[in-house]
């Protein structure tokens, strides 16, 4: 797992355009060497999801599906009836979650998120604003949720500045050609690497998931 130290409160979150642009100015300005992935991407905008319980089933729902399978059992899941918020989605059957497009581990893993939250074991207000190390540890305690889905959640939903979900293939991908890598680093290389990016590893990611985006879109040469 990757050593994240930087305070949360000391910074901009990663979950405004202004939030990000910011990063992206001072990762810059420490690493001049994504200058010109910068330059060659252009506008890179934040990726905003819901917060707390709602947010964490969006993240387990995208687990290991293309963006566009994730997106229709989505579609489907969020508008159960009582999905988004963990007492509800206690009484919520496996049958019917299912029948929206999750996974039995998956239903299983997110029951494991409401009924944490239900006891008091997980208080996503508190964790949001931990260190990510901190708050990384806290979430990988629950079943069913490993690093990728922590890093995630607390890019995306608590808008965290400084992750780098390594384990993410598309990262993986484009850090190897935007870096002129001679073969595509592995999981533990890309923390390593990623380490120089700190305090501002989620501008970091959200720039190379718009360079990956933008190089497929020209050549399909990331795939």
């Amino acid at each position: 797992m990757t050593s994240i130290i930087a305070q949360t409160d000391a910074t901009p979150r990663i979950d405004t355009p202004e939030g990000v642009s910011w990063h992206l100015d001072a990762l810059v300005g420490l690493v001049p060497k994504l200058a010109p992935i910068r330059e060659q991407v252009g506008v890179v905008m934040p990726r905003v999801n819901p917060k707390h319980f709602a947010g964490m089933a969006k993240v387990i729902c995208g687990q290991q599906l293309s963006v566009q399978s994730a997106a229709a059992i989505w579609s489907r899941f969020e508008v159960l009836p009582g999905a988004l918020e963990p007492e509800s989605y206690l009484g919520l059957s496996e049958e019917i979650v299912r029948g929206a497009g999750f996974s039995r581990g998956k239903f299983l893993s997110l029951r494991a998120v409401a009924e944490a939250v239900q006891t008091g074991a997980l208080n996503f207000a508190e964790v949001d604003g931990l260190p990510a190390e901190e708050a990384i540890a806290r979430l990988v305690a629950l079943k069913g949720i490993g690093p990728w889905t922590a890093e995630v959640y607390l890019l995306f939903c608590a808008g965290h500045p400084d992750i780098f979900p390594a384990g993410d293939l598309a990262l993986l991908k484009a850090a190897h050609h935007g870096l002129g890598l001679e073969a595509r680093p592995s999981i533990k290389e890309m923390i390593v690497l990623a380490q120089d990016w700190s305090p501002h590893r989620s501008a970091a990611a959200l720039l190379f998931w718009r360079y990956f985006a933008a190089m497929k879109q020209r050549a399909g040469i990331l795939l």
